[in-house]
């Protein structure tokens, strides 16, 4: 399988269901070399990508039914990507966040596989030079891991800086990306 040039597309949050409508939510759990992976779709369209033990994730009871069904272009993309086949995901995504947040997820869309960004250059990016700790903020309460590439976010001086799953999971994910680490061993 070969990379595609496009990014994700990112399906308005306010896109809501008709009127009188309540979204219907439901989930899967996918294992990966970077363990367990919650995968929540609100509508049919993925809006969250959860790792074990990671910051800003919600309840369980907020996931909706346990239901895979939804889920095999987004397994089967993951699955890809983690065998070192797939660089870019092509995926329908429902960003559920403030518009400041959702502006600086679409920018993660934008880093290339195998490259980071600092905070400073995102917020440069935005046209909010001086928005670097927002743009860390937003970056942290990002929804969708992995395949909206908040791993790919650095300080300003290069070093690794905080992780929604955890320092170590951000630079295996970095290594494997890289080229650096052959292949993935499940740590988690």
């Amino acid at each position: 399988m070969t990379a595609t040039p496009t990014t994700p597309a990112a399906i308005p949050a306010d896109a809501a269901p008709p009127a009188g409508a309540a979204a219907s939510r439901r989930h899967t759990v996918l294992d990966s070399p970077y363990g367990p992976l919650t995968l929540v779709a609100t509508d049919g369209v993925l809006s969250a990508l959860y790792m074990s033990g990671q910051r800003h994730r919600p309840p369980e009871e907020t996931f909706g039914a346990l239901d895979p069904e939804p889920f095999g272009e987004v397994i089967g993309q993951l699955t890809a990507y983690f065998a070192g086949e797939l660089t870019t995901f092509d995926l329908p995504l429902r960003l559920e966040g403030t518009p400041f947040q959702r502006s600086v997820w679409e920018e993660l869309l934008k880093i290339p596989y195998g490259e980071t960004r600092s905070y400073g250059e995102l917020a440069e990016n935005l046209g909010k030079p001086g928005a670097s700790r927002a743009v860390g903020l937003a970056n942290g309460k990002n929804p969708i891991g992995i395949i909206v590439p908040c791993h790919r976010v650095i300080g300003a001086s290069g070093g690794l800086t905080g992780y929604g799953g955890g320092l170590d999971r951000k630079q295996r994910l970095l290594a494997f990306e890289n080229g650096t680490q052959d292949t993935v061993p499940a740590l988690f």
